[in-house]
């Protein structure tokens, strides 16, 4: 399991840019993924976790595995997109597939640049993709619909479903989005929700790009997508593409000095992934051994047996016990034998529910 970032946004606002920064820093981890050939509009980097390091300086291991975000650059978005303008299928078809969405949205001024709709005003960029995502969530349902009366017809009686499509079409019909739609907890809605992947139902992060003076104090266009995205029930994070961009090359060491020298405490990517985790629910446990200190990505609220699943399908379903440390007893004792004298380390059953930064082996019958 893992993370999935669809990255949208009009041409000239940055969201070329952010990719490249993106790009750059899969292949500076491309040792990470020997096998994995990675699409051209892909990019696989790595989640920020300090955590690893300090497991990794207790278990010294052979490597240390990240948990992995992947972000898709989604080709064609212009208005008109939900109508197929530009590449709008090629579009649709990609960010159906994404977890949540990152809205690059341009928050600076720069006469070089030229801006597609010949200002500078991101609450109107960030309408018009809006308004195609919502647009392409009325065709989809329509057509469902279409397909719900012949059935209902056919069946010559109620369908609960076809009631809550109609419903969920007036909803949208009035400019509002799938996301603020008041029955999404029904079973009706999650059965359609399954099968459509409405667009506007996906968490939504804003990327107020600035240019670098922008970094250190919110401009006044960073200020109204905040506003925005807290109306809205979204949240905005200021970057720098730029700046990203350059970033890449940079140690750990390096990277704080210079978003120090900015006026920044941290990446805006960084903030970025840490966002879509918490704002999707998951967390990361750990496996630390000889071979690798790992994070795994879960749900949070997933039993042990679906942690163990993550690893190998064969984990859940021989699923036996857990053995499970806490990341701050196995800091504190200084590794699993340490943490196990101290009476540390705790036997999980099957109902166990696996906390964030929990490291854990697994017991289970082939």
């Amino acid at each position: 399991m893992g993370l999935s970032i669809g990255i949208v946004g009009l041409p000239n606002v940055g969201k070329s840019t952010t990719f490249n920064a993106l790009t750059k820093a899969q292949n500076a981890e491309a040792a990470n993924y020997p096998f994995c050939t990675i699409e051209p509009n892909k990019a696989v980097v790595s989640v920020p976790d300090t955590r690893l390091n300090e497991l990794a300086k207790i278990v010294n291991p052979q490597k240390i595995q990240h948990s992995v975000v992947e972000f898709v650059d989604i080709a064609g978005l212009v208005r008109g997109a939900s109508k197929g303008e530009g590449l709008g299928n090629q579009f649709l078809a990609n960010i159906k597939e994404c977890n949540m969405i990152l809205h690059i949205v341009r928050c600076f001024e720069d006469s070089n640049i030229t801006h597609i709709e010949g200002r500078i005003d991101p609450i109107s960029d960030i309408e018009i993709i809006e308004l195609e995502l919502l647009f392409a969530d009325i065709s989809t349902l329509n057509k469902r619909i279409e397909k719900l009366q012949k059935e209902s017809k056919a069946q010559k009686g109620t369908n609960a479903q076809l009631s809550l499509a109609l419903e969920l079409l007036t909803h949208l019909e009035s400019n509002n989005p799938v996301r603020s739609f008041a029955k999404r907890d029904s079973e009706e809605f999650i059965t359609l929700n399954k099968d459509l992947r409405f667009l506007t139902n996906k968490e939504v992060i804003y990327g107020a790009n600035v240019d670098e003076a922008g970094l250190e104090s919110d401009n006044e266009f960073v200020q109204k997508v905040r506003e925005y995205a807290k109306v809205n029930g979204g949240i905005a994070i200021k970057l720098c593409a730029k700046i990203e961009e350059e970033m890449v090359d940079m140690s750990d060491d390096e990277r704080a000095e210079f978003l120090a020298s900015l006026g920044a405490k941290q990446s805006g990517l960084t903030q970025i992934i840490r966002e879509g985790f918490n704002r999707l629910g998951l967390i990361s446990y750990f496996t630390a051994g000889v071979k690798e200190v790992r994070a795994w990505t879960i749900k949070k609220g997933d039993s042990a047996p679906k942690a163990a699943g993550v690893i190998h399908k064969d984990f859940e379903k021989g699923f036996i016990r857990a053995e499970c440390i806490s990341y701050a007893d196995f800091i504190k004792y200084g590794g699993e034998a340490k943490a196990k004298e101290a009476g540390a380390m705790r036997i999980e059953g099957k109902e166990y529910i696996v906390q964030d930064g929990d490291v854990m082996h697994f017991r289970f019958n082939v």
